[in-house]
């Protein structure tokens, strides 16, 4: 299986993939984890947050840098699913664990701020997934917690 993950921290993922479970299945080559910096895909500005449209407070993560990544990722590989981690998604639990486990390729969106601009989630998230009740303040971590599922 092979995880691409989309997120403005990909540092957090090089130290994190060296520990435990996920080691363990990298080193055995049952899965292949790759995270890319959104903002390498933004603008020469490398900026990748604005106001929500409608002038809510807060920031979100804006379309273009997500969709410029899937569209270069695209390139390499087809995907089974483009996942956003989310707290209103569908809640983890045993049966989409295994589901997720059968998949070849994935993409999984790590939000920050106020989350993403609501186009990416009508136009390229084809599944919404919350690791539980709860707020974080990113992404990244919900990421972790479902591929050692």
């Amino acid at each position: 299986m092979r995880i691409d993950v989309l997120t403005l921290f990909p540092d957090v993922f090089d130290n994190l993939n060296s520990f435990s479970i996920i080691k363990k299945a990298i080193d055995s080559k049952k899965v292949e984890i790759k995270s890319h910096n959104l903002r390498e895909f933004a603008d020469n500005s490398r900026k990748v947050d604005d106001y929500p449209y409608g002038g809510f407070p807060g920031m979100v993560i804006k379309i273009e840098p997500i969709d410029n990544c899937i569209q270069h990722l695209k390139k390499f590989n087809n995907y089974d699913e483009i996942i956003y981690l989310t707290p209103d998604g569908d809640l983890l639990n045993q049966k989409t664990s295994n589901y997720l486990s059968t998949l070849k390729n994935i993409i999984i969106i790590c939000g920050h701020y106020k989350g993403v601009d609501h186009r990416v989630r009508e136009h390229l998230v084809t599944k919404e997934i919350s690791i539980g009740d709860y707020v974080l303040s990113g992404g990244e971590l919900p990421q972790l917690f479902c591929v050692t599922q």
